[in-house]
């Protein structure tokens, strides 16, 4: 059985990890990962004909063949991997867990340390057990500071996280209500995401810290080391206030040397925090406080994630990356509050809630029917359960929503598009 340190000597030589074989090329090592709904060992054959110099894999038919590594468990080889080039390079690791707004913050974080460092992050979400492997074996000799976006949907996730990135900082946006059939709990999500705390407060240098999340405060274990930013109020190393009357989110900050505004392209007092955030991590690593504002000026969101969208006469704000309880909220009482008139609120169901999910589908709908919301699409098998006016249009799916959407003129109508993402909601911007 090989050892994790030829492994990695492969590794050096072959660089490019590969675990889709329509994906594999020269010069990277093909991992057959298994799956509930898949065995890449089953493409092995296509992977190396397609260009991969090596694959590793635990189907032991393949013993034979001196391009195939032959290991006990996929995965776990590919995680072993990981925390060895972890070691083998020894960068400074922050890792970013929360509820919401973690890959919104790991980005603006991103191009907050790209003012000064060469920083490799997390791309997209990819931040489960295969994910968070991949980020490690992506970084190179010349980076100098490594992002890790964790994300979790059943208790002791973050921990085994943990333990394959090691992580030296940690980074928690906030707890909320998600996951709910795989935590159990409310109390079963600050658990696991306190699991990073956990972690730092035993190996790491320090944690990042919303001052005015309650919830985090009370998940800090012992005299952990921290480092703060929040409100004026919050008693916050770095502080901060929105600036008022403002679409795009502004935030005057006061930093040691005076303050600034901190300019974005993003929606949503939701993002103060996310913007907090990466402003308070620059300053630990001393970016310039000026080009940290250059930095969040320059963030562009995409993938859904906030985005101001123009279609024919029509605004759209999008932002149906994904939704739960806490996310949903907030981003409806946002949308309340923007002084646009004809504004119509698209909202989709909200998924893995469990028990609590007829409950919390009531509540959205309670709230934008008590500010008084003219118009409201609701989409989903949840949403379609709820009591609601009946100026509230019911949908079962998007594309029956999209077939209503074609009978209507939307000019200088203000959409507002919110959901999980498993509803897909986004296909009916084309439809406005």
């Amino acid at each position: 059985m090989i050892t994790t340190e030829k492994l990695h000597a492969l590794f050096l030589r072959y660089p490019a990890i590969y675990t889709d074989s329509r994906k594999a090329e020269s010069g990277g090592i093909f991992f057959a990962l298994r799956g509930e709904r898949f065995d890449g060992n089953r493409f092995v054959a296509d992977a190396l004909n397609s260009g991969a110099n090596l694959a590793v894999t635990d189907d032991p038919s393949f013993n034979l063949r001196e391009d195939c590594i032959v290991v006990d468990d996929v995965l776990k080889t590919l995680q072993q991997l990981a925390n060895f080039h972890r070691h083998y390079l020894n960068l400074p690791v922050l890792a970013i867990t929360g509820t919401n707004g973690k890959t919104t913050t790991k980005e603006l974080i991103r191009e907050v340390l790209a003012e000064k460092y060469k920083v490799v992050s997390t791309k997209g979400n990819l931040n489960n057990h295969i994910g968070v492997p991949l980020t490690l074996l992506s970084m190179e000799k010349y980076h100098e500071i490594a992002i890790v976006e964790m994300g979790a949907n059943h208790l002791g996730e973050i921990a085994e996280l943990c333990s394959i990135a090691e992580p030296d900082f940690g980074l928690i946006t906030n707890v909320g209500k998600a996951h709910l059939e795989g935590f159990g709990s409310f109390e079963g999500v600050k658990k696991t995401k306190g699991e990073l705390y956990r972690y730092i407060a035993r190996s790491g240098k320090g944690i990042f810290i919303n001052a005015d999340n309650k919830d985090l405060k009370e998940m800090l274990f012992g005299n952990q080391i921290k480092y703060t930013y929040g409100s004026f109020s919050s008693g916050a190393d770095l502080k901060g206030e929105p600036a008022d009357n403002q679409l795009f989110l502004v935030i005057k900050t006061l930093f040691p040397k005076g303050w600034l505004y901190l300019k974005s392209k993003l929606i949503g007092i939701y993002n103060f925090e996310n913007i907090m955030a990466a402003a308070r991590v620059g300053l630990f690593f001393d970016v310039d406080p000026v080009d940290i504002q250059h930095a969040i000026v320059s963030y562009e969101p995409d993938n859904n994630r906030s985005q101001l969208l123009k279609k024919g006469g029509a605004d759209i704000l999008i932002d149906c990356y994904n939704a739960n309880p806490t996310s949903m909220q907030a981003s409806v009482k946002n949308f309340i509050n923007i002084n646009r008139e004809n504004k119509v609120a698209v909202l989709g169901d909200m998924l893995e809630l469990g028990e609590v999910s007829e409950i919390e589908h009531q509540k959205i709908v309670d709230l934008i029917k008590g500010a008084g919301l003219k118009s409201a699409f609701l989409v989903g098998e949840h949403f379609a359960k709820t009591q609601s006016p009946d100026h509230f249009r019911k949908f079962r799916n998007v594309d029956a929503l999209i077939e209503e959407l074609k009978k209507w003129d939307w000019n200088n109508r203000f959409f507002f598009i919110k959901g999980s993402r498993g509803l897909k909601l986004e296909k009916i911007v084309d439809h406005i």
